[in-house]
């Protein structure tokens, strides 16, 4: 569903809505019409009848899912190898007008809190 690359995203609110609506547009093409019970014409597919039809994950739970595993190898690696470094180092000065505020480190926090909220 989504390359290697998805692990190291910091979606934003509003990236993992896109997502989510790219993904149901794809799945609409996908399954097509369907034809109302009782007035018997057809209609687009509402959002329910596509997780109904379609039982893998949807794209952000598959995107944080993958995070989380490639957190915790990160987790695992030697502080020496590069890629520690760069997912788990502190970036010193400003970040430049335009981008993103969040970080992986962040999502990854929001992700464990969601992990140990659905557990309670």
């Amino acid at each position: 569903m989504c390359s290697h690359v998805c692990e190291t995203w910091s979606l934003t609110l509003r990236e993992g809505t896109r997502l989510r609506v790219f993904e149901n547009r794809v799945l609409r093409r996908i399954f097509g019409y369907k034809r109302g019970e009782v007035t018997r014409d057809w209609r687009k597919l509402h959002n329910e009848d596509l997780s109904d039809l379609h039982s893998s994950p949807n794209i952000i739970r598959v995107t944080n899912s993958r995070r989380m595993r490639w957190a915790g190898h990160v987790a695992l690696m030697e502080e020496r190898r590069g890629v520690h470094r760069v997912l788990m180092g502190k970036p010193e000065g400003e970040r430049p007008f335009g981008r993103s505020g969040l970080r992986w480190e962040y999502n990854i926090k929001k992700n464990l809190q969601e992990v140990w909220w659905a557990m309670d």
